[in-house]
């Protein structure tokens, strides 16, 4: 086949039937399969761009869909597979466009096991891996291992992730925490209440973010995730999702427990080699530990299980600190996002609600930019400790919300880290915090590892204060915000972080330089995107998980750990993706490189 990228249409140009938001109750499976595409239209274009008659087509699919609004009348622009009913044309036409860069052969996307565990791997005591954590990660490296026959057991301190859904809505409704089963905690990780993004910059030349893709349209995704080109579930979908894949990895001989924190680890020390040998799980019903022998764990964790950070660093883990980012998240009228973006086409059924991707280089040298824009969306208290507030965002698939909201972050790094022994010694208790380091580094080595983690609970925890310490959370309007002012009042824009907001000045929310930075990029972006500066648009604070701040070290080839071997650091939590689609891919790698060292050692 032909892969052809760069076919443009106008969007007038491109017929549109009305359809319903694919989680709506009342979607039917006719509703799902109406053709969203031209068909006829790329064809013709397609040959044009080859140099053939549209006779000779067989058949023709989209594989990618996105839009140019750089000009006033918005194109539609497509990367299409084509199939020749002659496949020698098919070389011959590849010959002779081979220094043309949007004409290539269609790469071959399916994934297949490089090795299979023999029928009888599960009855052998310890043989069968372990993944720890149930997020996009666990749920890829669980699902590939089970499909590689090794039937694994996954362990999930948090809940399913229905009575995940009643527990999260318990904060935000109540404002009563469950600090093992929340937004961060629970079947399906912190992606399920998100907007459920499904793209990434990653560099995949196995495709195998095509097979997560897959796998999400197989267990109840909308198809289109296949086509957009930024494409999203939604958390509704997603629970769906999850499920179905955790009934495949049931039904290929793995094993799911929930309610299970693993609490420590075991190993031996072979020639000056630690090697892993079994981990220690604390049964959350029972209140009992018991041990669970393996020499093969996924360490899947999520970026906020911060109490097993603790454990592994005391264990002499090897892992360091690394930069993340802290803001807040800042909202507006969505149909002011789409204006700005779509400009006469604002509205169109087919372009939905408009997104944005910021960056702004202040003076201080502090990178702003916006981070996880959810249109349409919410946000949402995401805190997994008491007497903390963090907020997050999320969207449904319709993404039908009267506000657009996205992270408004500021990038820091190790330099910028707590270093004082006792606030480690209060933070992370004595073992933890024995190895911090009192001199100070130009490099970002050399800092102890947990800092960026002492750093995030010292903003969550002041965030909780100014909020009224009740989990609603610190808010200010951006006229105010530039204005150096307190906010007493909501304007236009009516928040939607629950359980509440507090309006206040939110000055000492973040570091100083962060403030600085964010008052200098706001009215940047305003020249961008019209209208983000707007008095009334509502920033509620704080944004501190945006990703790990910490990187568990692993080596290049194996992907264990270089101190703890049979340890499989995979995913956001260990420092090694950002995001749903990024930590299935990263799951996949690790399951593999673990079935080959069992398999294959």
């Amino acid at each position: 086949m032909i892969r052809i990228s760069e076919l443009k249409l106008p969007l007038t140009a491109v017929a549109f039937e009305e359809r319903r938001a694919a989680d709506a109750p009342a979607e039917t499976e006719a509703d799902r399969q109406l053709p969203p595409h031209p068909i006829a239209a790329l064809q013709q274009l397609a040959a044009q761009t080859l140099g053939i008659d549209t006779q000779d087509i067989a058949s023709l699919q989209v594989f990618k869909r996105s839009f140019d609004a750089r000009k006033k009348n918005l194109l539609v622009v497509y990367i299409v597979d084509l199939a020749l009913k002659d496949t020698a044309q098919e070389s011959a036409l590849l010959t002779q466009h081979a220094h043309n860069s949007h004409i290539q052969a269609t790469p071959n996307m399916t994934w297949t096991p490089a090795v299979q565990a023999p029928a009888d791997w599960g009855q052998h005591a310890g043989a069968r891996p372990v993944v720890i954590g149930f997020g996009p990660c666990g749920m890829f490296a669980a699902l590939t291992l089970a499909q590689m026959g090794l039937q694994p057991i996954v362990i999930e301190r948090g809940t399913t992730v229905r009575q995940r859904t009643k527990d999260t809505w318990g904060l935000w409704r109540k404002k009563v925490l469950n600090t093992e089963s929340n937004v961060q905690f629970g079947e399906g990780g912190a992606g399920t209440f998100s907007d459920g993004k499904l793209y990434s910059q990653i560099k995949d030349p196995r495709h195998l973010g095509r097979k997560v893709l897959d796998e999400f349209v197989r267990f109840g995704a909308p198809e289109d995730i296949l086509f957009a080109a930024h494409p999203h579930i939604g958390t509704f979908k997603l629970v769906k999702v999850v499920e179905g894949l955790r009934e495949e990895i049931i039904r290929l001989g793995g094993e799911v427990r929930f309610e299970q924190r693993v609490v420590d680890v075991q190993y031996e020390t072979i020639d000056h080699q630690r090697q892993l040998r079994a981990l220690v799980v604390l049964d959350a019903a029972t209140q009992t530990r018991y041990t669970l022998p393996t020499s093969a764990a996924v360490l899947a964790l999520g970026h906020s299980a911060r109490d097993t950070f603790v454990m592994l660093h005391r264990h002499a883990v090897a892992m360091q600190a690394k930069p993340f980012s802290v803001g807040v998240r800042i909202e507006h009228p969505q149909s002011v996002i789409d204006r700005a973006r779509w400009g006469q086409h604002a509205g169109h059924a087919l372009l939905g609600a408009a997104d944005y991707k910021l960056v702004h280089h202040a003076a201080n040298g502090r990178a702003v930019y916006s981070f996880c824009m959810c249109p349409g969306g919410t946000v949402v208290a995401a805190t997994s400790e008491a007497g903390r507030v963090v907020t997050n965002g999320m969207s449904q698939y319709s993404r039908s919300e009267r506000n657009a909201n996205a992270g408004l972050v500021v990038g820091i790094d190790p330099r910028d880290y707590p270093r004082d022994p006792a606030v480690f010694e209060v933070e992370l208790g004595q073992d933890a915090s024995n190895t911090v380091r009192h001199d100070t580094h130009d490099a970002l080595d050399g800092f102890h590892p947990l800092a960026g983690l002492v750093l995030q609970r010292q903003l969550e925890a002041h965030a909780y204060v100014l909020g009224g310490s009740n989990y609603e959370a610190p808010a200010q309007r951006v006229g105010d915000f530039l204005a150096h002012r307190a906010s007493t009042s909501l304007g236009s824009v009516q928040p939607s972080y629950k359980p509440g907001v507090k309006m206040t000045a939110l000055d000492s929310a973040l570091p100083d330089y962060a403030i600085a930075a964010m008052r200098e990029a706001i009215p940047v972006f305003g020249q961008k995107i019209k209208g983000f500066d707007m008095g009334d648009a509502v920033m509620t604070g704080v944004e501190t998980r945006t990703s790990s701040p910490l990187r568990i070290d692993r080596d290049d080839h194996s992907l264990q750990s270089p101190t703890l071997a049979g340890l499989y650091p995979a995913g956001e939590g260990a420092g090694y993706a950002g995001g749903i689609l990024s930590a299935g891919v990263d799951g996949i790698k690790v399951a593999e490189a673990v079935a080959r060292q069992l398999l294959c050692p």
